[in-house]
């Protein structure tokens, strides 16, 4: 359940059929035996900084003296901010690359695919109990489906027109709304929660097993008794 979350977020901070208009208009400033190539490697380079802030995000967090629960905050409000101009596209919203020819890194690797919010994310994914490791499946699945989505831009600019598209990114949006207000109020639930019950679920788990005793007395209903920890 946590894997599908995790692609879900993703693919909502990626916004792969929000993105395609813009990645069109950019592309029809590209030679046409050129634009493929153009997306692989712009989705490469997406893929290249996606990983490094999976992996580095949180060493540089803890580096800075930045705390999780500031970085759920953060990222809670980012999102927000994010999903706002989802719903309400303002009209100079991710502007194409003025000066035309090879758009490099900017702006379809950086900001339309691994934009602010997507990094953001990860560094929040990455920071909670099994590290980057657990979250590298989800992240490598949600670039897949970018990836595909983005590669035939053109052909789904086509089917979904204007209005579909602008549909389609609203409903998004407002999905990444709900996220992202969990997620801030989780950033304050944790921040405002005295440090003694701040124990990971799995810490917490394997306290209350091994600190209880089940009798069971002639086939009756088993009882459980919790014993107090003796550490203290």
């Amino acid at each position: 359940m946590e894997f599908l979350s995790a692609v879900g977020i993703l693919l909502l901070t990626m916004d792969p059929l929000g993105n395609v208009p813009s990645f069109v208009a950019v592309l029809n400033q590209v030679p046409r035996d050129q634009r493929r190539e153009v997306v692989v490697r712009e989705l490469c380079i997406a893929l290249a900084l996606m990983l490094g802030f999976l992996f580095a995000g949180t060493r540089l967090m803890a580096l800075l003296g930045i705390q999780q629960q500031a970085i759920t905050i953060a990222g809670g409000i980012l999102l927000f901010l994010i999903a706002v101009e989802m719903i309400f596209p303002s009209a100079n919203r991710r502007t194409t690359d003025p000066a035309g020819g090879d758009p490099f890194i900017v702006p379809l690797a950086t900001p339309l695919v691994a934009g602010p919010s997507t990094l953001a994310t990860l560094i929040l994914l990455a920071s909670k109990p099994g590290g980057p490791l657990r979250i590298l499946p989800a992240l490598l699945l949600a670039w897949g489906v970018t990836f595909v989505c983005l590669y035939f831009a053109p052909a789904l600019a086509r089917a979904l027109r204007e209005r579909g598209a602008r549909a389609v990114e609203r409903l998004m949006g407002m999905l990444l709304v709900m996220l992202a207000v969990q997620m801030f109020l989780n950033g304050l639930r944790d921040y405002f929660r005295p440090p003694a019950e701040r124990i990971s679920p799995t810490a917490s788990m394997t306290s209350e097993t091994s600190c209880s005793v089940s009798l069971a007395e002639n086939g009756r209903e088993t009882v459980v008794f919790p014993i107090a920890s003796a550490r203290g």
